[in-house]
C-alpha cells in the first residue's frame, strides 16, 4: 500500500473528504495548469510514451502537484514507489533503491520515485538520490512548495527539470466546484445540490487559487444544505464563518476603495490608510495593482519632498513579488504608512503637468546650438556646441547659462515646496537663480557699456 492506494472498498469511498475522492484520474480529466500538461506539453508527451524524465514540480498548496504524481502512477508502467521527507529519511531511501535494483534486474522495470515535500530533506538525504538519479536508476519526482534554487541541492537540481504550477484561476476553480456538485460517483451529485454564483464565487474567493481548500468550503458549505437544496452565500459565509465583503474589482466599489487610500495617503493618515490597504486586500484585491498605485502615489504625493519614498514603494514590490501572500501584506503596510507619513509635494506633479501643456502648444521647438551635440567638422563650423560652458569647470559644479529653448526661456516648471527635502533643494535653487541673475544683469551691463 503507498500513499496513492487507500486500499478501502468502494463502498468506503463516500466517507474519504470530497478534495481526496474529486482528484481527477487522468490527464484528460485534470482541470488547469495548461502550460505543464497541455497536449503538445514535454510532460504529457513523456507521460503518454510511458519515458518519464526527473522532475521537480514547485507550486503553492492545492495546485496539483501530488495529482499529478498519482496520474503518473496509474499511467506508467514503470515501478512506482513514494515516500514523503517528513516521515522519511536515509533508512527509507536505502530501502527504495535496493527495491529498485531488483526490480531492473528481475523485472527490467524502471522505478519512478516521487518525494512529497523533498525540500524538508536535508543535504545528506539529497545526496543520498544523487548517483542513482545519475545513473538512471530511479526517476525522480519532487513536490515543493518552496523555491527549489534555494531548498533543493545543486547537483541534483542540475539533474532535473523544475515544472511550475501556478495557483488556479477563479475560472479553473469554479470549474471543479461544479463538477464536485454534479459528480454522482464521486462527488455532491447525488444529493442534487445547487449553487449560487455569488456562493461559488466566495468559495473560490476564499480558496485563494487552492483547489484542496475550494473542495474543503464546498464540503463544509454542503453539510449545512439538505438533499436537493440550494446553497447560498449566506450558506458559504456561516460554513466558513468568513463574511463577503462587498466588492467588486471591475465596480464602483473598486474604485471608491483605492480612491480612499489614495485620499488617506495624501491626508497623512496612517491608521486610514492602513484600514483601507486591509479592505482592499481582504477584499481579494490584487496586491500588484495596490502596489502600483503606492508607487505612482510616491512621485505624484511626495515627489522630493521625500524621495526615499519612490525607492520604499518599489522595494515594497520586489519584496511581495518574491514571497507573496500572504507573508507580503506586510511590506505593503510598511509602503503605506511611510508613504502615509511622508512630507508630502506634488511639485513634481504639476510640475510635469505644465511641461506637457506647454510642448503640446508649442510642439517640437529647436535644441539651443549652445548644448547640441557637435561629433562632426559640419556642425561645429554650424554653432553646434558653440559657447558652451561644462559646470564641472565652475566651482560648485554650476554654471549659469540656458537650457530651455528660446521661445520658452525663463519658464519655470519646478518650484519646491518648503516640505521635507524640499527645502534643501529650494534653497539650492534660490541660490543658483540668484547667481543667473547676477550674470544676465553683468551682461547687461556690458552690453550697454559697448
Amino acid at each position: 500500500m503507498d500513499m496513492f492506494d487507500d486500499g478501502r472498498p468502494e463502498t468506503a469511498v463516500m466517507a474519504r473528504p470530497l478534495a481526496d475522492r474529486m482528484r481527477p484520474e487522468t490527464l484528460d480529466d485534470f482541470v488547469g495548469q495548461d502550460h505543464v500538461i497541455s497536449p503538445d506539453s514535454l510532460l504529457r508527451r513523456a507521460i503518454t510514451d510511458d519515458n518519464l524524465f526527473s522532475a521537480i514540480f514547485w507550486g503553492p498548496p492545492g495546485s496539483g502537484k501530488t495529482t499529478l504524481a498519482r496520474i503518473i502512477a496509474h499511467e506508467t508502467q514503470s515501478h512506482f514507489e513514494t515516500i514523503s521527507a517528513v516521515l522519511s529519511g536515509v533508512k527509507e531511501i536505502k530501502a527504495i533503491i535496493e527495491e529498485a535494483k531488483a526490480q531492473l534486474r528481475h523485472q527490467g522495470n524502471r522505478t519512478i520515485l516521487f518525494v512529497d515535500e523533498i525540500h524538508r530533506f536535508n543535504k545528506a538525504q539529497q545526496d543520498a538520490f544523487l548517483p542513482h538519479v545519475e545513473s538512471g536508476l530511479i526517476t525522480l519526482i519532487g513536490a515543493t512548495t518552496e523555491n527549489p534554487s534555494f531548498e533543493v541541492i545543486s547537483p541534483l537540481l542540475s539533474r532535473t527539470r523544475v515544472l511550475v504550477l501556478a495557483p488556479y484561476s477563479p475560472e479553473d476553480l469554479t470549474t471543479i466546484l461544479r463538477r464536485a456538485l454534479a459528480d454522482k460517483q464521486r462527488g455532491l451529485g447525488i444529493l442534487s445540490l445547487s449553487a449560487d454564483d455569488e456562493a461559488l464565487d466566495h468559495m473560490v474567493w476564499t480558496a485563494d487559487g487552492d483547489a484542496r481548500t475550494a473542495l474543503n468550503n464546498l464540503e463544509a458549505a454542503a453539510s449545512l444544505v439538505q438533499p436537493g437544496g440550494k446553497i447560498t452565500l449566506h450558506t458559504v459565509e456561516e460554513a466558513l464563518q468568513r463574511k463577503a465583503l462587498q466588492y467588486d474589482k471591475k465596480g464602483e466599489e473598486h474604485y471608491n476603495l483605492i480612491s480612499a487610500l489614495h485620499k488617506s495617503l495624501r491626508g497623512s493618515d496612517p491608521d486610514a490608510a492602513l484600514y483601507w490597504l486591509g479592505r482592499m486586500l481582504e477584499a481579494g484585491e490584487d496586491p500588484l495593482f495596490i502596489l502600483r498605485r503606492m508607487i505612482r502615489f510616491a512621485s505624484e504625493d511626495v515627489g522630493n519632498a521625500d524621495p526615499a519614498a519612490l525607492g520604499v514603494a518599489v522595494s515594497a514590490l520586489h519584496a511581495f513579488q518574491c514571497i507573496g501572500l500572504p507573508e507580503g501584506e506586510l511590506a505593503l503596510a510598511q509602503a503605506a504608512l511611510y508613504l502615509a507619513t511622508a512630507p508630502k509635494s506634488n511639485a513634481l506633479y504639476t510640475g510635469f503637468g505644465t511641461v506637457k501643456e506647454d510642448i503640446r502648444k508649442t510642439g517640437s521647438l529647436p535644441v539651443p546650438l549652445h548644448i547640441r551635440n557637435a561629433p562632426t567638422r559640419l556642425m561645429k563650423d554650424l554653432g553646434y556646441g558653440k559657447g558652451y560652458r561644462y559646470a564641472h569647470n565652475f566651482p560648485g559644479a554650476h554654471v549659469p547659462q540656458e537650457y530651455l529653448p528660446e521661445k520658452l526661456r525663463g519658464r519655470v516648471y519646478y518650484s519646491p515646496t518648503d516640505r521635507g527635502y524640499e527645502q534643501v533643494i529650494k534653497k539650492r535653487l534660490e541660490k543658483w537663480n540668484r547667481i543667473r541673475r547676477e550674470r544676465r544683469a553683468g551682461e547687461k551691463g556690458d552690453a550697454e557699456s559697448d
